[in-house]
């Protein structure tokens, strides 16, 4: 049957083909006439390795071999220049070859879901065209860093895996608009979340997180699932707050924050007030050029949720609760969601009627 759909392939130079449920264990040698075909169907057979004819279908742009009985990533498809669209679930596949990565440039579409794979390799990044990677069903624990440079990515799918973690650098997949990531055992996204200024869809359900981070709400997002998590509950506890002692580098750092974001002061002249130039914030800016590991030191500070001031290392760790539907505006309704906030000091913490809550260890 299957040689007879080829023959009539070859004769009328076909650009598209449909050997999906034809019970194939091989591919016949053939398939390697058909230089001309753009679509080729395989899926939901028991093909387990593919010809090395098949490297003759350059001008291919969507394969389909999901559901078949392959262990390695083929190396044929090296040779696919024109592939975009590449699906492969279904299989035993364990590993992917960095090699043959390097031929599919063109490749916007890559599902390997339900597959064996325990790694990515750090070589993802030469699909630079990839703008939806799927990866569910597999055994990964780890995703790698390298994967965040693929600048075009819309979709990532890693649901029901075995990650703890998200790469720090999440935040440099500037296009992602959909992250599914449900069914892992994440403990903590990473704060590059809220750098995802396209990100519509999370789905972070049935993972291992007790809270969000602190720039959730500049994410345009429309739904949010997180849903099977062990989420902080506002339960009043009686706690006995310290007065925090800062070391001098951290009331250095604070100094020099606050007056580089001043560049005039408030000066009183009997009994007017006027805006005068701060003298320091000229100073400083000079002198820290001179001193790019404190400038570099600087830049890695963060703002108080509350008075806006900037702080270094001393912080308290804070949640408030924000209504999904009310302040996210999320079209689905996941209640309250506690959002990571840090405070700069007890000060702020004392201040009445903010709405941060302190978080209390078990």
């Amino acid at each position: 049957m299957a040689d007879t759909l080829l023959l009539r392939a070859i004769k009328g130079q076909a650009k598209c083909l449909n050997l999906s449920s034809k019970n194939l264990n091989k591919i016949p040698r053939i398939i390697g006439k058909l230089q001309c075909l753009g679509t080729l169907q395989l899926k939901n057979n028991r093909i387990d390795s593919l010809p090395k004819e098949f490297s003759f279908l350059t001008k291919l742009s969507v394969l389909n071999l999901g559901n078949n009985n392959l262990k390695d990533f083929p190396e044929e498809l090296a040779s696919l220049v024109s592939l975009e669209k590449l699906h492969l679930f279904g299989n035993g596949i364990q590993t992917i070859d960095t090699k043959i990565l390097g031929g599919l440039r063109n490749l916007t579409l890559l599902n390997l879901n339900n597959n064996q794979l325990k790694s990515v390799p750090s070589a993802i990044n030469r699909l630079v065209n990839l703008q939806y990677l799927s990866l569910d069903g597999n055994q990964l624990s780890s995703l790698p860093s390298e994967m965040c440079a693929l600048s075009h990515l819309c979709e990532l799918h890693v649901a029901n895996n075995r990650l703890t973690a998200l790469p720090l650098e999440l935040g440099f997949l500037v296009h992602l608009s959909k992250l599914h990531i449900q069914k892992n055992k994440i403990r903590e996204l990473p704060e590059g979340l809220g750098k995802l200024l396209r990100l519509e869809v999370l789905d972070v359900a049935a993972n291992e997180l007790k809270i969000f981070p602190t720039e959730l709400h500049k994410l345009p997002l429309r739904e949010l699932y997180c849903e099977e998590n062990p989420l902080l509950d506002k339960i009043p506890v009686q706690s006995v707050q310290e007065e925090e002692v800062l070391t001098l580098k951290e009331i250095c750092a604070r100094y020099t924050m606050k007056q580089l974001k001043s560049r005039r002061i408030l000066v009183k002249i009997g009994d007017r007030y006027f805006h005068e130039p701060n003298p320091a914030w000229s100073y400083l800016r000079k002198a820290i050029r001179h001193y790019p590991n404190v400038r570099d030191m600087l830049a890695q500070a963060s703002k108080c949720a509350l008075c806006g001031e900037s702080f270094l290392n001393t912080w308290l760790e804070c949640v408030r609760f924000v209504d999904g539907h009310k302040e996210l505006k999320l079209a689905n309704q996941p209640g309250k969601i506690p959002v990571r906030a840090l405070l700069c000091s007890y000060k702020c913490f004392n201040e009445p009627g903010h709405g941060f809550f302190g978080v209390a260890l078990p």
